[in-house]
């Protein structure tokens, strides 16, 4: 293996790890009265599909104990 022939400068890198810049970033822009608006109405109709999936999907995961009831008095009936 060859070795570098230029050394590392430690102390640049240890200082690399608390190095502050002295540019400050821009302010962020303030949200107008739509945006919200808009965000709130897509946040509410994902809600709203979730629940109404939850409604709609709730009786197929339930156990079917009616049918199974009324196959059984449908079979004591025709006896």
């Amino acid at each position: 293996m060859f070795r570098r022939r230029e050394s590392v400068p430690f102390s640049f890198v240890a200082e690399a790890d608390r190095f502050r810049s002295n540019i400050t970033p821009p302010p962020r822009e303030r949200t107008s009265v739509s945006q919200l608006a808009g965000r709130s109405l897509i946040g509410l109709t994902v809600v709203a599909g979730l629940v109404g999936s939850l409604i709609l999907g709730l009786p197929a995961l339930s156990p079917t104990q009616s049918l199974s009831h009324s196959q059984q008095t449908e079979a004591a009936h025709g006896r």
